[in-house]
């Protein structure tokens, strides 16, 4: 079982930024892609990014592309979102998961975390 907790979520005004992390509980960390998503008050969740086991490859969402950045550092079991020039509709709960396969489905990752929570305020 693999546990993922995210921190680094909050209010921020328009054009700020912020640092999502995900730390993970198990020494295995170095063998799964890890992925972001989102989701927005009575919308879908949404694929946001996801990085390779090696950290090597990386994908992100064209609504993000360009502002926000994945990264992650297996020494310390975590994965990070680094996320600039924020915007409103970036607004949501962000969650990362983890995979045996990369893929931008939700239907693909098999541990989630819990979320959190940010606000981009205009």
């Amino acid at each position: 079982q693999v546990q993922l907790v995210e921190s680094g979520g909050g209010l921020v005004q328009a054009g700020g930024s912020l640092r999502l992390s995900c730390a993970a509980s198990v020494s295995t960390f170095s063998s799964y892609v890890m992925g972001w998503f989102r989701q927005a008050p009575g919308k879908e969740r949404e694929f946001v990014a996801h990085i390779s086991p090696t950290g090597g490859r990386t994908y992100t969402a064209d609504s993000v592309k360009g502002r926000f950045t994945i990264s992650r550092d297996n020494a310390k079991l975590t994965v990070y979102l680094q996320m600039n020039s924020l915007e409103p509709e970036d607004t949501a709960v962000y969650y990362c998961a983890a995979a045996f396969l990369i893929s931008p489905s939700a239907d693909s990752y098999v541990y989630w975390g819990q979320g959190t929570q940010v606000t981009v305020s205009s």
